[in-house]
């Protein structure tokens, strides 16, 4: 009897190379990867999204950026879709991480960014990505990423204060920026759902929508100044926050400018959904809130800008907690251009460039530090 010989390799590693080059450790090595990837990682779409809409609104012509900021909104959409993919591979492997996320004070507060990253994105598609896409598809898009992130928002903003309540145990000296993070997320619906307006019916479909968005104005601010002195109280009796963290400073400008940006969108929308006299009051309440609020919005701006610059000095390194920069910045930016069109003043209109100059510079700096990092492995490495 023959018995036909098998194939035998005489180098073991060869045949180590062979299995991990196989599709299952190439997917055990990704379902591994991400067992330490948070809900904060949206705050680099919710950056990166602010980039092509506050573009885009810019009270000066510059040839190319329209374009250029297209290209900006398809990567955010890009990065949505791929960092959807990520947490739902890590929810569905990592539960138990999943889990300690939501329990940790210092990290639960970040769910809020997953409704405020499908905002972003989805205000981006209809401002910009109209222009490779058409309207119709983008309204489509936006009507869904707008649905799905209000709803979110609206969840965080409840959920993530009954943890910190019920479960969370926090003392008077643990106070941060990021609590804000959740509360702000109904501001952005209130500031990006009247983009939408003008596709609905005329009649009560629209009404209904814009004072849908002035409640969820309401209900943000309201919560934002219940939770702001806190943060505040902690800086001035327990000093400085620890130096990675100082980045977060920057999240208190995220509600006063998107409050500024939404009283500006209140105002444009109100003339084809409101009856008289509310069709032209909101003009009013746009420069009359914002003026002050863009006032306490650039005084928090110096003021977070010193304590950077102290951190850095004292060896203040690359991390995620970068990405606080971005988004802020650019709500203040796009309120900015709110109060340049509605006051006509030029002085709005070199701040708003100023403040998208910034804009650029800090997303691009944060960009190529998650860059490095992911190249590394730095970044989704276990914490220490």
């Amino acid at each position: 009897m023959v018995t036909a010989a098998q194939p035998f390799s005489a180098d073991p590693a060869s045949a180590v190379v062979r299995a991990t080059r196989s599709p299952r450790a190439t997917r055990d090595r990704a379902v591994a990867a991400v067992r330490h990837l948070g809900p904060n990682w949206y705050a680099s779409v919710m950056g990166t999204a602010i980039v092509a809409t506050a573009g885009a609104g810019l009270p000066v012509q510059v040839p190319g950026l329209r374009t250029a900021c297209a290209v900006v909104w398809a990567l955010s959409l890009t990065m949505l879709v791929a960092l959807l993919a990520a947490r739902a591979v890590h929810w569905r492997h990592h539960p138990d991480q999943a889990r300690a996320h939501l329990l940790d004070p210092a990290t639960a507060p970040f769910y809020g960014c997953l409704a405020m990253a499908l905002l972003a994105v989805g205000g981006g598609t209809l401002v910009v990505g109209a222009d490779w896409i058409g309207t119709g598809a983008a309204v489509a898009v936006d009507t869904v990423l707008f649905t799905a992130g209000t709803a979110l928002g609206l969840a965080a903003a409840v959920a993530v204060p009954y943890l910190m309540v019920v479960h969370h145990r926090i003392e008077p000296g643990q106070a941060s920026p990021v609590w804000l993070l959740p509360l702000v997320a109904p501001m952005v619906s209130a500031a990006l759902g009247p983009l939408l307006v003008p596709h609905l019916p005329a009649g009560q479909p629209r009404e209904t929508l814009l004072l849908g968005c002035v409640a969820l104005f309401g209900l943000s601010l309201l919560a934002v100044l219940v939770m702001l002195p806190m943060v505040f109280a902690r800086l001035v009796t327990s000093g400085p926050l620890p130096l990675a963290m100082t980045p977060t400073l920057f999240l208190v400008l995220g509600p006063l400018g998107q409050s500024t940006t939404a009283a500006g969108k209140f105002a444009d929308a109100a003339p084809g959904a409101l009856s008289a006299p509310y069709d032209r009051g909101f003009a009013f309440f746009a420069v009359l809130y914002g003026v002050p609020v863009m006032g306490f919005a650039l005084l928090w701006l110096a003021l977070a800008v010193a304590l950077v610059v102290r951190a850095r000095r004292r060896g203040m390194g690359f991390a995620m907690t970068w990405w606080a920069f971005t988004f802020p910045l650019g709500t203040c930016a796009t309120g900015a251009e709110s109060l340049a069109r509605h006051t006509g003043l030029t002085a709005f209109d070199i701040l708003a460039v100023t403040l998208y100059a910034l804009l650029v510079v800090t997303w691009s700096t944060a960009a190529a530090g998650t860059a490095r990092g992911l190249i590394s492995g730095r970044l989704l490495a276990a914490p220490r």
